[in-house]
């Protein structure tokens, strides 16, 4: 009995001796961490068709703050086909693709809200369609981070009845897309997105 008790207590103190000696010894390996996304810079292809989509919502924007239906609507196709035509798949450094999905659903919004826009009689309803389209561009440029061209974020907080919206300018002058000459410089510069020198 004693020599069972001598055996399992010399084993115990063997199997922690070579524990400290083994296994309890850290490696001058530094310690893996989960390192974020990186961000490069997207193809030319992909530049390019963000370029064409950015433009002809500015396209829109003139057509809104003119009040101009006829040239919003089309504006507002041409926009739908370039948001569809955007080169998602030529975004870089999305090793998980979260990037590349979240783009898509944006790109998604954009093209239905746009093709809703043209839909619409009222000037007023095409313009609770852009507004729909400001917000879902404004994160799409965030989420890409497009670095061709610096963007402004403008707010007019009397849009819809005084709840507020948003447009996108490529400059800080404000013309108004959701009052057009009632109210052509209502308007405050918020913000803006500049990845251009990254």
């Amino acid at each position: 009995m004693k020599k069972g008790v001598l055996l399992i207590l010399v084993l115990v103190i063997l199997g922690i001796a070579g524990w400290m000696i083994w296994g309890g010894k850290k490696e001058n390996k530094p310690e893996e961490k989960q390192k974020p996304l990186t961000k490069a810079e997207n193809t030319d292809a992909f530049n390019s068709s963000f370029g064409v989509m950015l433009n002809t919502y500015f396209k829109l924007k003139d057509a809104l703050v003119a009040s101009d239906t006829a040239k919003a609507s089309a504006a507002a196709l041409e926009l739908a086909t370039a948001a569809d035509s955007l080169k998602i798949d030529e975004i870089r450094a999305d090793t998980m693709g979260v990037l590349k999905l979240t783009a898509e659903e944006y790109a998604g919004t954009i093209n239905g809200s746009a093709k809703g826009l043209a839909g619409e009689k009222t000037i007023e309803a095409k313009r609770q369609e852009f507004k729909m389209i400001t917000d879902a561009l404004y994160v799409l440029f965030q989420t890409v981070r497009y670095n061709e061209q610096k963007i402004y974020w403008i707010h007019c907080p009397m849009a819809f009845n005084n709840t507020g919206a948003y447009w996108i300018n490529q400059d800080s002058t404000v013309r108004n897309p959701y009052f057009g000459d009632k109210m052509l410089t209502c308007g405050t510069v918020e913000g803006q997105l500049d990845f251009t020198q990254q």
